[in-house]
């Protein structure tokens, strides 16, 4: 296991011993999401960066040595991670950048990357004795945790908006978690699930909230590093809502880096909806975490929609550290990106994971990516999580009577 030194708090810097803290930082409250510092000395003399090579397991844990579990621990069934990376000439060509790559973290197994987050929580809930672990989530935390909880038999309580796509919420019932519809949006949801975790003792998987989630999300840097053979690409898009997702390819890159495995972290693009970026306000304006307020937050990209970023001091972090950037698209975008990337990659996106391509053409045209750079977009969703917006992306098909004359007069028609 990693050896964690402290849990530090990136806006004041207090610092904690592992077991002195369970949640967010004592003194900054929720707005204070913590770090988890690891010897990394110590890890450079026992770990061999080529010798991963070796290893059989394609997942997650191929990385154990870098998680913050006990050897012993057992972890869920469930292969999380080591999803497929892509190079993708023709989205580069359309871009116009010297390089492109998509990983689709759609392909883990309840299709989005917060099974790592889940996967993570699950094990340590293992490790800890833990029988309930609860979260709120707009849809896919919640699926990722009900679908890691149901592999080992977990019991699982969701608080979710009433007005979460209906196949995110099929998808928690069929995994057999208790699901609470809660009347309002998922800020509400969110401290709702944290005042029941603390009053009924429940281990809360919350967002950024749990300092694990970000340990458990920080795998997928280590799988691009290691899938481009530890040459990371010049920009990394990450689309964002509550921030964790963006804070923990940071995490990633950066464990990384204080190894020596890379030799740079990437630059982190954040792309936000226009109707839901805090983070893109903040940035531009330069304000702290803590002085950021709660917007009313409105996007068909529910996985992104946040009013107030659970995660935005290491989310603002990730982007000021790596000279990066965020940038603001349109739900109308949003949309038409789904079928755009699909049709450039393969890849089929959940509109939160597809703004990211709407976000690289802006990045693009404002020459926040130079065209001489190598770009990656991380694919956070599959596109079967909201199939009602995939359909309002694209025109029907072609009807046509069974006869051949029938089927040529409609493709002379097109």
């Amino acid at each position: 296991m990693a050896v964690i030194l402290e849990l530090r708090c990136p806006l004041c810097d207090r610092r904690f011993s592992p077991d002195a803290v369970a949640y967010t930082c004592p003194s900054c409250g929720e707005v204070g999401t913590l770090d988890v510092l690891y010897d990394y000395e110590q890890l450079k003399a026992q770990l061999d960066r080529d010798a991963l090579r070796n290893r059989r397991m394609q997942s997650m844990w191929r990385y154990r040595e870098l998680l913050p579990l006990l050897p012993d621990s057992s972890v869920p069934p469930l292969d999380v991670g080591m999803t497929p990376l892509y190079e993708a000439k023709r989205l580069a060509e359309n871009l116009g950048v010297r390089q492109a790559w998509v990983k689709d973290d759609g392909q883990n197994p309840t299709g989005s990357l917060k099974d790592r987050a889940s996967a993570l929580i699950v094990a340590r809930a293992l490790e800890q004795g833990i029988s309930t672990v609860s979260t709120a989530s707009t849809g896919n935390a919640a699926a990722a945790l009900a679908g890691l909880g149901a592999s080992v038999g977990m019991n699982i309580i969701i608080f979710v908006p009433a007005a979460a796509p209906e196949a995110k919420i099929a998808q928690l019932l069929v995994y057999g978690a208790t699901v609470l519809l809660v009347e309002d949006t998922y800020d509400v949801a969110f401290d709702l699930c944290y005042q029941m975790c603390v009053s009924e003792g429940w281990y809360c998987r919350n967002t950024a909230m749990n300092p694990y989630t970000t340990e458990g999300k920080k795998t997928v840097a280590y799988e691009i590093a290691e899938q481009l053979d530890w040459q990371v690409p010049d920009v990394v898009l990450v689309s964002v809502g509550d921030g964790n997702i963006i804070a923990g390819v940071y995490k990633g890159f950066y464990d990384l880096y204080q190894l020596g495995w890379i030799e740079r972290i990437p630059r982190l693009i954040g792309v936000q909806a226009d109707g839901s970026a805090a983070l893109l306000h903040a940035w531009q304006r330069g304000l702290s975490a803590a002085e950021m307020r709660p917007i009313d937050a409105q996007t068909v990209a529910d996985s992104i929609s946040a009013g107030l970023p659970r995660d935005r001091a290491k989310a603002l972090r990730a982007v000021w550290e790596t000279q990066g950037a965020y940038v603001g698209v349109s739900d109308t975008e949003i949309v038409a990106a789904i079928p755009q990337l699909a049709r450039l990659t393969g890849v089929f996106a959940e509109p939160a994971a597809s703004a990211v391509y709407a976000g690289a053409r802006h990045a693009v045209l404002s020459n926040v990516i130079e065209s001489n750079e190598s770009v990656l977009l991380l694919v956070t969703g599959n596109g079967l999580k909201d199939v009602k917006r995939a359909q309002q992306s694209v025109a029907s098909g072609l009807r046509v009577q069974p006869t051949l004359e029938s089927v040529r007069l409609a493709l002379q028609n097109m």
